[in-house]
């Protein structure tokens, strides 16, 4: 993940999930009660509570109830949580609005006019806000968007017009309509001041304010369909829809920017001689990413539950431009598994497990069978995240070409100093750093390819744990796999987590080493790098919460649980291919750079735009 994207991920935690819409109706009525004993001035407060119930809390009350179902009703994606959370925030404004007002009317000459001059102010600004927010979740036209988006200013100003007495201001001669259209006698008396020349103002306030809401939002958006050929605002409703209500409307968006690729899917399988798997490494060269369980995010898991044996899913040399979209691509991979694990030949002989070291490139290596490997590479101690797609390509084809056939190619992924810095450790091509990785890997396969054979045995042991995805953990815990070849032993350990904290590894590796005799270049220590742990965290990593000695006594305990299991086994590896449609070359920096520079301008925009409006609604004020 770049600094850019980090900065994009990061203001998720500014999103929260909408409570429960009774709770924010229930939360709205107690204010619009306050607020009445505050504003009306009859004999008995409980009296002035229910005015204030009434006359502010009954928009608030519309609002929640039937913002959802006419919002559906044209194909709108409201619910109801976000619904009434959004009518009790347009209420807050209000009774903070007129608050402020009445303070000043006491404090001025300003007088009780100027009182209601804000609170139609404070209407038309509920009803621009709750534009803007229809628009973006509900993908809806301007005009469309306008009828859900009405009702609460829509209401209030029903309720001033038949409890003011406006009816008294029109010759309409109709018993029955004055009898319903006109209560003044029932309402409180400051509600009398109001004339039909205010309610025609909070109208055209009203389309003033909608119409600035809209050129704002499409100003906003230009940007990003220029460039990405996609609305901005689909963006931001699939961000907030699935951090705070855990919706998939995220995955709509980013399929219209996908591209279509074709990406290796690499099985490495072990099973008891002529019997049934016991264990099964899976990695399909793609990014579990971009967050949570959107697109690839849980990707580990989902590939670990189709294994017969125990599954060990590592990261794969991909960055965050070979995202899945959706997570029904997920499924394309799992069948590419199936389809390479249904083609393995197994073989009673590997290897001796092999490490070597190219500049702060380290990769430790084991054959399988007479042309099949696993390669694991980590930059440790120095930081690195990703190893990008086409230097992972590059780097197996070097190995392929020292004389082995299939080779499954890890990055362990397992030291990085989070966002700090100039330098965020990506290989990318042309690097240092992929020159080291490709050197190694053909050195390593060279080695691998010439190496002497001996029977196989494998010992597994895992962990649930008790850490969460807030912790860093994910489901799959921690899992350990033991070989051993001619009485030489190595030991691979997977956290499901998205990198490591600096040292980590290290000290996993000595306590290894420590309480188990391991050679110190016979260990690695990798993570899967799921992104379910980065749902509203941007940073983290596995040792950033929890307590680093406690995950390295477990990780010692499987390890020693893992080689008293050992057993002679069979082993061999095959590659499919899969055609997924990913983000695409350089879309996710493109993406989080327009999201970026929105957000930095669109804060500055937006402050101009509200002081203009502040200036021309009061020159209306003055001149009406």
């Amino acid at each position: 993940m770049t600094e850019t994207q980090g900065d994009l991920a990061a203001l998720s935690r500014f999103i929260f999930r909408a409570p429960n819409w009774y709770a924010s109706l229930t939360f709205a009525l107690l204010v619009a009660a306050l607020a009445g004993v505050g504003a009306f001035t009859s004999s008995f407060p409980l009296e002035d509570a229910w005015q204030g119930v009434f006359f502010i809390g009954i928009p608030t009350v519309v609002a929640s109830l039937l913002t959802t179902p006419v919002d559906g009703w044209l194909d709108g994606q409201l619910t109801y949580n976000r619904s009434s959370l959004l009518a009790l925030c347009c209420e807050l404004i209000v009774v903070a609005l007129l608050a402020v007002a009445s303070v000043l009317a006491v404090l001025t000459r300003l007088g009780q006019n100027f009182v209601f001059d804000v609170l139609i102010a404070a209407l038309a600004l509920v009803f621009a806000l709750r534009l803007l927010v229809v628009l973006a979740v509900s993908r809806n036209s301007l005009l469309l968007a306008a009828i859900p988006a009405s009702l609460q200013t829509g209401t209030a100003g029903v309720l001033l017009f038949v409890y003011s007495g406006t009816m008294r201001y029109l010759t309409i001669d109709v018993p029955l309509l004055n009898a319903y259209l006109s209560r003044p006698q029932s309402a409180p008396s400051r509600l009398l001041l109001v004339t039909p020349d205010d309610l025609l103002l909070l109208v055209g306030m009203s389309v003033l304010y909608a119409l600035v809401a809209y050129g704002f939002v499409r100003t906003m958006d230009r940007p990003w369909r220029q460039s990405l050929g996609v609305s901005g605002l689909d963006f931001l409703r699939g961000f907030i829809g699935h951090i705070a209500e855990g919706t998939r409307e995220l995955e709509d968006f980013f399929e219209q920017i996908g591209e279509d690729a074709i990406v290796p899917v690499t099985v490495l399988s072990f099973r008891r001689p002529g019997g049934e798997e016991k264990a099964r490494f899976v990695l399909p060269m793609i990014h579990p990413g971009p967050m949570g369980e959107i697109g690839g995010g849980n990707l580990p898991q989902r590939v670990a539950e189709t294994a017969t044996g125990l599954a060990f899913p590592p990261h794969a040399t991909a960055g965050h431009d070979f995202n899945l979209v959706t997570e029904r691509e997920v499924d394309t991979l799992v069948d590419a598994a199936e389809r390479a694990a249904a083609s393995i030949e197994y073989d009673r002989e590997a290897t001796p497990r092999i490490r070597t070291a190219h500049g702060d490139a380290s990769l430790l290596g084991q054959g399988f069978g007479d042309d099949g490997a696993l390669l694991v590479a980590t930059f440790a101690p120095g930081f690195a995240d990703d190893i990008e797609y086409a230097v992972g390509l590059a780097a197996a084809a070097e190995a392929r070409c020292a004389g082995l056939d299939d080779v499954l190619l890890a990055d362990a992924h397992n030291s990085n100093n989070g966002l700090q810095g100039d330098d965020l450790g990506h290989v990318v091509p042309g690097s240092p750093r992929s020159f080291n990785l490709i050197e190694g890997a053909g050195d390593l396969g060279s080695r691998l390819a010439d190496a002497e054979r001996g029977p196989l045995s494998l010992g597994v042991a895992w962990d649930r744990t008790v850490w969460t995805p807030q912790e860093g953990i994910g489901p799959l815990g921690v899992r350990v796999a033991v070989t051993d070849v001619a009485g030489t032993r190595a030991c691979y350990v997977l956290v499901d987590g998205n990198n490591m904290e600096p040292g980590l590894r290290g000290d996993i590796v000595d306590a290894l080493v420590d309480a188990h005799g391991f050679d110190p270049d016979a260990v690695e220590i990798m993570t899967t790098d799921t992104h379910i742990v980065n749902t509203v965290k941007s940073e983290n990593q596995v040792g950033d919460v929890i307590d680093q000695r406690e995950l390295t006594t477990l990780v010692g305990d499987l390890a020693g649980d893992a080689v008293a299991d050992l057993e002679p086994v069979e082993a061999g590896i095959a590659t499919e291919h899969a055609e997924v449609t990913v983000f695409g070359n350089d879309r996710t920096e493109t993406l989080a750079s327009h999201a970026n520079a929105v957000i930095a301008l669109g804060s500055v925009l937006g402050a101009v735009v509200v002081a203009a409006t502040v200036l021309v609604s009061a020159l209306i004020f003055l001149l009406t």
